[in-house]
């Protein structure tokens, strides 16, 4: 890690930019991928399967004999751990459900808000370097719990053509309806145009490397609905002296080792946990089976040593982690003042793991700077909040002159007409 001391605050907007794949490039290679997979549907996915992945799969699509073959080779344990995650996490998201409150804005004038299932939505689960079955967790048990009719889920298959089995597992346990081996940008377009094997989906969720969340973006154009801009994943600890650089140096190892875009960011009041902390990264990562990634990822990520908590903490809002770590002693405090970050984890034994996994909240979480305009997936992400209003003939009387005066204020002719021919109907009864 680079380590900068008090830097100036004009040096932050530099010192806190994240690596990237250059723009133009970037936005070319998957305008490609998507207008290919546009024009040729399932031919340009076999194309891009053995491209990318080196597969050549006969059948996108993952038959019954492969859940089941997948599930025997699940550990019961493993079963267990991921039955707990989704009880967590359905019991977290089960209360965000609203119902619907009727409004009378004026007498016989009612105005109200409901919640509809998106009806189909897609699901994009990462298994790059890993398979990353906890997304499924995070979406599909949400989609089941709004309503949603159609929950599709995409995977990148593996050497040998399947999709990894504990994904497949999670995928029939929280009620996917149907799952392709599928990955990469071409996977996001076959959601977003359709092709003669994969539906094409109202909204399509997921994180992803910078090819996905490239896609996800250019799909967003076509009409598609997406969840997020949800990249390269990142982490950022505060720390006071009283962090454990042990428990700071795993947090963030545990986000290192995603992907070599990964980044990573200490912030720290302390020169001592600082210092410790470099020292217990090189001890941890020495250990680590994904070693050479995290390493590499660490090369993009900083520790920053600043004169106090509150100059730490504006540093942190304008970063905008997707996951943010508060280790000091006033950490309740400190968490209250957050006002751009995905998720928050507060105190040393908050880990951001059980966040990834079984806490409860949500994990798909905006990344690059987006917290601050966006949110992480929620039971929200799943529904549309349609608004309805019926005026009954004593609401019209009342609410029909101001709008005659303002659609004639507009020059709207037609609109002042629409309630002067009801106000007539009315009187004339």
């Amino acid at each position: 890690m680079k380590v900068i001391r008090y830097p100036k605050k004009e040096d932050w907007s530099a010192l806190l930019t994240r690596p990237a794949l250059d723009a133009r490039s970037l936005e070319r290679d998957v305008a490609r991928i998507l207008e290919d997979v546009r024009d040729r549907g399932d031919a340009a996915l076999r194309h891009y399967a053995r491209l990318f992945d080196r597969v050549a799969p006969d059948d996108f699509l993952v038959g019954e004999a492969e859940f089941a073959a997948a599930e025997a080779r699940v550990s019961d344990e493993l079963k267990d751990a991921i039955r707990l995650a989704k009880a967590n996490i359905e019991r977290f998201h089960a209360a965000q459900r609203d119902q619907p409150e009727v409004v009378e804005t004026m007498p016989g004038v009612f105005c109200w808000r409901k919640s509809v299932p998106i009806e189909k939505v897609g699901l994009y689960v990462p298994a790059g370097t890993a398979p990353l079955f906890s997304t499924v967790l995070m979406l599909a048990a949400p989609a089941r719990l709004a309503g949603c009719r159609e929950i599709v889920v995409c995977s990148p298959p593996a050497a040998d053509g399947r999709v990894d089995d504990v994904t497949l597992f999670a995928a029939r346990l929280c009620g996917a309806t149907r799952v392709f081996k599928l990955g990469g940008a071409q996977a996001i377009g076959a959601l977003c145009f359709g092709t003669e094997t994969v539906p094409r989906v109202d909204k399509i969720f997921g994180p992803g490397n910078q090819y996905v969340t490239e896609a996800k973006q250019q799909a967003a154009k076509t009409g598609v609905a997406i969840d997020l801009p949800a990249g390269p994943s990142e982490v950022a600890v505060l720390a006071d002296e009283t962090g454990v650089p042990a428990f700071i140096a795993a947090d963030l190892l545990s986000q290192a080792e995603h992907g070599v875009d990964s980044q990573v960011l200490l912030v720290t009041t302390s020169e001592a946990i600082l210092d410790a902390t470099l020292t217990e990264l090189d001890r941890q990562l020495a250990v680590l089976p994904r070693r050479a990634i995290a390493a590499a990822a660490l090369e993009n990520s900083k520790a920053i040593l600043v004169e106090s908590t509150g100059a730490a903490l504006e540093l942190l809002n304008e970063y905008a982690a997707e996951h943010l770590i508060v280790a000091t002693a006033d950490a309740d405090e400190i968490a209250e003042r957050v006002v751009n970050a995905g998720s928050v984890f507060i105190g040393n034994y908050s880990c951001e793991a059980a966040g990834d996994y079984a806490s409860g909240t949500n994990h798909t979480l905006p990344t690059n700077a987006a917290a601050r305009g966006w949110s992480g997936v929620s039971l929200d992400s799943f529904v549309k909040k349609i608004t309805f209003q019926k005026l009954t003939r004593d609401g019209l009387r009342a609410i029909g002159p101001a709008i005659e005066l303002m659609a004639e204020a507009e020059q709207l002719r037609a609109h002042k007409n629409a309630i002067s021919v009801r106000l007539e109907a009315v009187e004339n009864r």
